[in-house]
């Protein structure tokens, strides 16, 4: 009987062991998600910034053709 109690209390130990590192693995886990989604809506927004610089430097200002060069 005290040997099924000590095995019974060893699988207890291991499993409280056990559950605790998942716990400490699934926090690590969250931070590294909860990190890579700012990032991913950081570069987001750079990406929409470049997209509307780009436009705006391809279109001329006033909505009119480009006069001709010079050498025209």
């Amino acid at each position: 009987m005290a040997d099924d109690n000590a095995a019974l209390l060893a699988r207890l130990e291991a499993l409280e062991i056990r559950a605790a590192y998942q716990d400490q693995t699934i926090e690590e886990l969250n931070a590294a998600l909860a990190l890579q989604w700012a990032e991913i809506d950081r570069l987001k927004r750079e990406l929409q910034r470049l997209e509307a610089e780009i436009e705006e430097a391809s279109m001329p200002g006033d909505g009119l053709p480009e006069p001709p060069p010079p050498h025209y």
